[in-house]
Order: structure tokens, then C-alpha cells, then sequence
């Protein structure tokens, strides 16, 4: 069973996920961490910014990169990166890699990052957010459970969620390049995060629900350490919860996220 950790607020599970985070560089500074891009970690990474910890020697590796955005694009998850994890939290841009930044072509550019990530040693925290359709990385419904990082096609749901981000709607990529589900289940530690009570569902299905490759979420239940950090709104779905709630309230003193 996932451990699930109910929060009252995205700030309170950004301080919460912030300390284990630093709980893991303290005892490995270069620890490899997986990022996750969109809203959902931000308050992680203010969090940590917050700590004034020495970063310097962390390594990362991004979920996923929008395929055909020209180079320098500000919705590049590239950019994105840079702009909210490597340069407030002070890590080296050349330890931080993002899907297809080698300079090769498209073709086999999944394999040679699946290569990277296992010559890093493997990531030791991952970071997720969950999509309204369930998709964890950009790993739409359909996406099978051992799949490694390729090159995915976006569900018209995804593109108008992200939406937001662009001037124009028809400016969303339709294709990205992302790590697979088999890719994310070899961290060594998932920490999925939710808020917003658009997220219950998709979270309920992921926690609760039957493992199905039709919500792909549903993959976490298969991690021997998977840590899921949601506010109210977001578990307001869960049969669980009250459950939950009393797991963490009686957890061990050496038990922590």
C-alpha cells in the first residue's frame, strides 16, 4: 500500500516533501533527483530554496520535453526547468538533464537517456504530478506499465490543460518525449503530489483503484516506496482517508517520508 500523507495545504506538503528531500542530501549531497514540471512542485522547490542548502553537487533528471518547440522556447520544459529548480535552488546546469538535450536526433533519444540515467546511478527521489487523465511523466492512459522513456503523442485533454501556458492553443505541442512508467518505477523513492479537488479522481484511481494501464497512475501501487503527499480537496475521493489520516498520526518516530 501507497502511504499516503493528507496535508491541509500544497504549502504544508511542499515543506513536508522539502525535508525528506534534504534528509536525502544530507547523508548523499550527490544525490539524483527526478523533476517534475507544471505547478504541482513548485511548492516543493520554493521550499527548499527556503533552506538555503548547498545543491551544488545534486544531480536531476526531468520527466519530459514537448517535442518541436524551437530551441530556447519559454514553455521548453528545458526553460522551464532552469527557470524554477536550477536557478533558485543553485544547482549546476550541467548535471540537470532534460529528455533529447544531447544534441542527437529524435530517433533513440529515449535510449540514450534511459543509458544516462542508469550510468547516474539511478534516481534516488522522484518527484510526480498526476494529469487529470491520470498520466504520471506524459505517460497518457494506454501506456504500458514496463514502458521506458519514447516519444508519446498527447491526448487532447492534456494539450487543453496545458494550454495555459502558451499563447494559443494550437501552440501546445502534440508530442513529447518522456520518461515511461518502468523508468519511473526504478526510482528508488516516488513522492506523487496532488492538489485540488480536479485531481481527486485521477488520484483515487491511482491509489485505490484497480492497476490498469487505462489510468497510469495506477503504476505506483507496484513501488515498494511511494509517498503520496495530497491536501483535502485532492483525497476527498478516497475510501481510505480516514485511514490514512490515522497511519500518519501513529506513524513510528523513525517513520518518516
Amino acid at each position: 500500500m501507497a502511504e499516503v500523507v493528507i496535508v491541509p495545504s500544497a504549502e504544508a506538503a511542499g515543506e513536508l516533501v522539502a525535508d525528506s528531500i534534504a534528509a536525502l542530501i544530507a547523508t548523499k549531497p550527490d544525490a539524483v533527483l527526478g523533476f517534475a514540471t507544471g505547478s504541482t512542485p513548485l511548492p516543493v522547490y520554493r521550499a527548499l530554496q527556503s533552506r538555503g542548502l548547498d545543491l551544488s553537487a545534486v544531480r536531476g533528471f526531468a520527466l519530459d520535453e514537448y517535442v518541436g518547440l524551437p530551441p530556447g522556447h519559454p514553455e521548453s520544459y528545458r526553460a522551464v526547468i532552469t527557470r524554477e529548480v536550477v536557478e533558485p535552488l543553485g544547482l549546476r546546469p550541467e548535471l540537470v538533464r532534460v529528455p533529447g538535450d544531447d544534441g542527437g536526433p529524435l530517433e533513440g533519444a529515449g535510449g540514450r537517456y534511459e543509458r544516462d540515467i542508469v550510468s547516474a546511478g539511478g534516481v534516488d527521489l522522484q518527484l510526480l504530478g498526476i494529469g487529470r487523465t491520470g498520466h504520471i511523466g506524459f505517460n497518457e492512459p494506454g501506456s504500458s506499465f514496463g514502458s521506458l522513456t519514447r516519444v508519446k503523442t498527447l491526448t487532447v485533454q492534456t494539450r487543453a490543460d496545458n494550454a495555459r501556458f502558451f499563447d494559443s492553443p494550437d501552440e501546445v505541442p502534440t508530442h513529447c518525449l518522456t520518461q515511461g512508467l518502468g523508468t519511473i518505477l526504478r526510482a528508488r523513492h516516488l513522492v506523487l503530489l496532488a492538489f485540488g479537488e480536479g485531481k481527486a479522481p485521477a488520484i483515487a484511481a491511482a491509489v485505490e483503484g484497480p492497476l490498469t494501464a487505462s489510468a497510469p497512475g495506477s503504476a505506483v501501487q507496484l513501488h515498494p516506496r511511494v509517498s503520496v503527499v495530497i491536501d483535502e480537496a485532492a483525497a476527498s475521493q478516497l475510501v481510505n482517508a480516514d485511514y490514512y489520516r490515522y497511519a500518519w498520526e501513529h506513524r513510528l518516530p523513525w517513520e518518516n517520508l
